[in-house]
């Protein structure tokens, strides 16, 4: 009986930290449904965040990030693509320009 109260309590603690890292939305943190996040509840969800960070972000200066100015707090998921440099040749090259294996 024992080990099955052990299995399901270690059950249990699995679960809630696979639910910790559930993405939380904008509604979620937006707690007194204002539809702007105010610097005490972005804190919640992002501790590091300085206040200077949010005043720059804020940028109608309402106390309050509104999903565009969220936006720019935070860098793209997708990084930029790097842009090809001179010397490397490209599948579009005319065949003389591409350099002859050495």
């Amino acid at each position: 009986m024992h080990k099955i109260a052990l299995t399901l309590a270690a059950l249990g603690l699995a679960t809630t930290a696979a639910f910790a890292q559930t993405p939380t939305t904008f509604a979620d943190v937006d707690t007194d449904t204002s539809g702007e996040l105010s610097f005490a509840e972005l804190q919640v969800v992002w501790s590091d965040l300085a206040q200077a960070e949010f005043d720059t972000a804020d940028a109608d200066g309402s106390g309050g990030l509104v999903v565009g100015e969220l936006n720019s707090l935070q860098p793209p998921a997708v990084p930029a693509p790097v842009a090809p440099t001179l010397d490397v040749p490209t599948l579009d090259a005319p065949p003389d320009t591409v350099p002859a294996p050495q």
